[in-house]
């Protein structure tokens, strides 16, 4: 099979944006390095302390724009160009910009004509209001209210993923974008086209039902994706904010792009819509000499077989979550595997790999390990704490592991009511549910028939020793080293509750095995069976063991996740398959349609 026309734009621009200024995302005919004047190479951002700006800071670097940061609203009626990055809950940040006095001079510089780019929560705040945080006011610029996803119609939300744009008309924003590229969305509410707001809309996705997916009207231009998380692409389309291309540069990319929509039609064009994310999911953790590596366990252990029994070593996390960027990865998750033994906010080194990668790495990053509230030196520091650092060092997600568990079985013990303490509900509340990535590292505990436990059982796809038929998935937690008197299906309907986005699935039994069928029948029958019917984003974490091994694994993988919510999460299982598996995971996996 071959790659869709968005895959080939997406992967194959990502290492040509390393050796050149001149982002070219699509047809050569889109090249483009416009020439501004020193003077004019600063952008002002209005950064209001949530959620990962880092990346929108390193995007603007990248193009070599320096930045200036709003301090008072003053800042704001000097600007000469504005970028307003919005993360987190709608109301939140109201209220930031209410107590800083920033609304009047925002509303005021937007609408004197000046440029303007609002990135997700950003473009939301220009609407009336919205009916998140219990209904509040925006900014009033746009018509029409912002709200929550339609969950009738079966789709999980958060919208996430990488999804295609629906462009109303020409723009300087998105030259760059054919009908059959993606970018980055991640969100749970969406404002909707209506007659009232059409000279605004810009373009818009679908999701079940079409929702604005960028705005512009004069020098005032918004989207809900991230174009900092997008790639190339997304590269590209800041750019077309930042250096408004010519007229004649406009018509040909127009052109391009009528030519590509009367191709949609042929049954071999493009796909379009939402899309299966590859996931490069990179173990981390100290070996004995003190320095940060990735790693890769069987069944958790790290270690070597043989000699003295170090770590095992596959590289530098920095350098292979770029190499993975490079070559084609849509996120990139660090999981810092003894995360739980440690004070998460003396993890310099992890914070560091989060701000290098950060600047190399232009897709979604997510980091896992030691996501709790802790006691030290006197002092109580919250859950909220902790994911904020991480935010601030370059993370756009945190997957919080055993942490989760112990919550949870707080939660039923409470009667299935939330006290708003944990910090599930602690991250959601503030930076929003997609910003909240729960991790349950099960294993099977077998029976003869399920009338022997309370927990939810399930026809084995391997019988146990003693031909076991039945079993049913234990919650771990400190690594897998600890079992629970919980299951899995009861943690996804707790952490559902608590307000978690997403799920990281992983398997113990399977971890380092490279036992293909055994993860085929594992992931399909057992695991999907569970979890599909509460709707969840479900990340299938896939352990390859050989060359050969992981060609077929990834291939396996792919045809056995079937629901639209599911997605596949690689991993290399020894030194000797990561250098193969590196390429060839995402190609394997890039022939498979889209959803």
């Amino acid at each position: 099979m071959k790659l869709t026309s968005s895959q080939r734009v997406n992967r194959t621009a990502r290492s040509s944006s390393n050796s050149s200024s001149c982002l070219a995302p699509s047809q050569p005919a889109r090249q483009r390095c416009v020439a501004t004047p020193a003077a004019a190479k600063e952008v002002t951002l209005l950064d209001y302390g949530a959620g990962n700006v880092r990346s929108v800071r390193n995007a603007i670097k990248k193009l070599g724009y320096t930045i200036k940061d709003v301090s008072k609203p003053s800042d704001i009626t000097a600007a000469d160009k504005l970028i307003f990055p919005g993360v987190g809950a709608f109301g939140q940040a109201m209220d930031v910009l209410q107590q800083r006095n920033y609304v009047k001079p925002l509303v005021d510089y937007i609408q004197s004509g000046k440029p303007f780019f609002g990135i997700c929560l950003g473009l939301q705040l220009l609407f009336e209001g919205s009916t998140e945080s219990g209904g509040r006011e925006g900014l009033a610029l746009i018509p029409g209210q912002v709200s929550q996803f339609d969950t009738s119609r079966g789709l999980p939300v958060p919208h996430i993923g990488w999804n295609t744009l629906e462009q109303l008309r020409a723009s300087d924003l998105l030259a760059a974008a054919a009908p059959s590229d993606r970018v980055y969305f991640v969100h749970s509410y969406r404002a909707m086209p209506q007659e009232a707001n059409a000279d605004w809309v810009l373009s818009t996705t679908n999701y079940g039902e079409d929702f604005v997916s960028a705005v512009s009207k004069g020098a005032a231009m918004a989207t809900q994706f991230h174009p900092e998380k997008s790639g190339a692409l997304g590269l590209a389309i800041l750019r077309g904010f930042l250096e408004p291309e010519s007229d004649e540069a406009r018509a040909a990319a127009a052109a391009a792009n009528a030519r590509q929509l009367a191709g949609l039609a042929c049954p071999d064009g493009p796909e379009r819509g939402l899309a299966k994310r590859v996931i490069a999911c990179l173990d981390v953790r100290s070996n004995d000499s003190g320095d940060l590596v990735v790693t890769k366990g069987d069944q958790y252990d790290v270690r070597e077989k043989e000699g003295e029994r170090d770590v095992r070593n596959l590289g530098k996390p920095v350098e292979l979550a770029a190499r993975y960027f490079d070559e084609g990865a849509d996120e990139v998750a660090f999981l810092n595997i003894t995360g739980f033994r440690d004070c998460p906010l003396e993890d310099l080194p992890m914070l560091g790999v989060l701000q290098a990668a950060s600047e190399r790495v232009f897709v979604p990053l997510t980091v896992g390990g030691g996501i709790r509230g802790f006691s030290a030196q006197g002092r109580d520091y919250a859950a909220l704490t902790v994911a904020s650092e991480y935010f601030r060092s370059g993370a756009d997600k945190v997957s919080i592991g055993s942490d989760a568990v112990l919550a949870a079985e707080e939660y039923y013990a409470a009667g299935c009511v939330t006290n708003g303490s944990t910090a599930i509900e602690q991250i959601s509340e503030v930076y929003g549910k997609q910003a909240v990535v729960v991790s349950i590292d099960p294993r099977r505990v077998y029976v003869k028939d399920p009338s022997e436990t309370k927990h939810t059982c399930v026809k084995a796809s391997v019988p146990g020793l003693e031909g076991e038929a039945w079993c049913w998935w234990q919650c771990t937690v400190k690594g897998g080293r600890e079992g629970r008197d919980i299951d899995a299906v009861q943690l996804a309907k707790a952490v559902e509750a608590m307000g978690a986005g997403e799920i990281m699935l992983n398997c113990i039994d399977n971890d380092g095995k490279g036992q293909v069928r055994a993860l085929l029948l594992w992931s399909h029958c057992d695991w999907l069976l569970l979890l599909q019917p509460t709707g969840w984003w479900l990340r299938c974490r896939v352990c390859c063991g050989a060359f050969r091994v992981a060609q077929v694994a990834c291939r396996l993988a792919v045809a056995s996740v079937a629901s639209p919510g599911v997605f596949c999460l690689c991993n290399c299982a020894t030194a000797a398959a990561a250098a193969a598996a590196r390429v060839l995971t995402w190609r394997w996996l890039m022939q498979y349609p889209r959803p």
